[in-house]
């Protein structure tokens, strides 16, 4: 998919390494705090009602600006072989009602292993759905076009819905084979959505953001949010400031009908998934859109506006 004789081929500003990421201004491995969360080995309970498994330390490539870099570190020690704890823990928390299964990719090891995997996650009652994030939609649709994988969930999602979470950071990702495996898999009647932080080099101008909107809605794919980067080690290269992706996406909704206005512009901050709403003069609006605290659910905040901010430490309390 890479040109390689475009020097700012945003499929190769994804995946080939790049010389700013030995830019030291980021330096932390997990600045969402996920290890503060993290009750049994394999799962973290942030939120009350939900919980994410890191299934596995295997992706189907290594996008450069991953924020869970650390998992495919030699010392990693998030992600296990055995989740027969992490299960306990689902069956006895009935606060529990949704479930993000993700990583490393679930889909990258065959469909036996991820599928046994959620037809035990399928029979806790109290789940109301299974969320699956994945990037093999762009990486490789052949696993849901060849082999049973299609079939397998379709069985699964009979008894307890399915979503899948993919990651299409630009258009040109979304290929005739990743068309023809999302047919299939909206055909079982799965729901997908998309998820993608703002990239530099890769789809930090609105007529990109205006296109990759405009044909997920085309290929039935909902666009869900865009994330502001996490300021992990390595990543600063590829992050934008605050102030600049908000006037990108103000001037690509300029583009879009209302209908595809919904999505949702946030960071995953530590103490919760925090909207990024706007700024008002001198000030930067922000709300809670999920939080780590009861207290802090539904919570509108301000902050001095930093121009050239880019994560929320980095605008001064008022």
């Amino acid at each position: 998919m890479i040109d390689f004789s475009n020097p700012n081929d945003p499929i190769k500003n994804i995946i080939i390494p790049r010389v700013e990421e030995l830019d030291e201004t980021y330096n932390d491995l997990d600045p969402s705090g996920e290890h503060n969360y993290m009750v049994v080995p394999g799962l973290e309970h942030k939120y009350e009602d939900t919980a994410l498994v890191l299934f596995n330390n295997v992706c189907g490539g290594y996008c450069r600006f991953c924020f869970r870099k650390r998992l495919f570190l030699d010392d990693n020690d998030d992600t296990i072989n055995d989740l027969s704890e992490a299960l306990e823990y689902l069956k006895e928390h009935k606060e529990i009602k949704n479930c993000l299964v993700t990583g490393g990719d679930p889909f990258i090891t065959g469909s036996k292993k991820i599928t046994n995997f959620l037809e035990e996650l399928s029979k806790i009652e109290h789940l109301q759905f299974i969320r699956i994030g994945s990037k093999m939609l762009a990486f490789n649709p052949f696993v849901f076009l060849e082999g049973d994988l299609v079939e397998r969930l379709a069985k699964i999602h009979q008894k307890k819905k399915l979503k899948i979470m993919a990651h299409f950071n630009h258009p040109n990702e979304i290929t005739k084979d990743t068309i023809k495996a999302i047919e299939k898999i909206r055909k079982i009647g799965i729901m997908i959505y998309n998820q993608t932080p703002i990239i530099k080099g890769v789809n930090d101008n609105a007529k990109t953001i205006v296109e990759l909107i405009s044909k997920l809605i085309e290929v039935d794919v909902i666009p869900y949010y865009f994330f502001q980067m996490r300021p992990t080690a390595g990543n600063y290269g590829y992050s934008v400031a605050i102030n600049k992706v908000l006037n990108i996406l103000q001037e690509a909704f300029k583009e879009l009908p209302g209908v595809f206005k919904n999505i949702k512009y946030t960071m995953s901050h530590v103490t919760g998934k925090i909207e990024i709403i706007g700024v008002v003069e001198d000030k930067i609006i922000f709300k809670y859109h999920r939080a780590a605290k009861k207290e802090d659910t539904n919570k509108v905040f301000m902050r001095k506006n930093n121009p050239t901010g880019r994560w929320l430490e980095e605008f001064e309390e008022i």
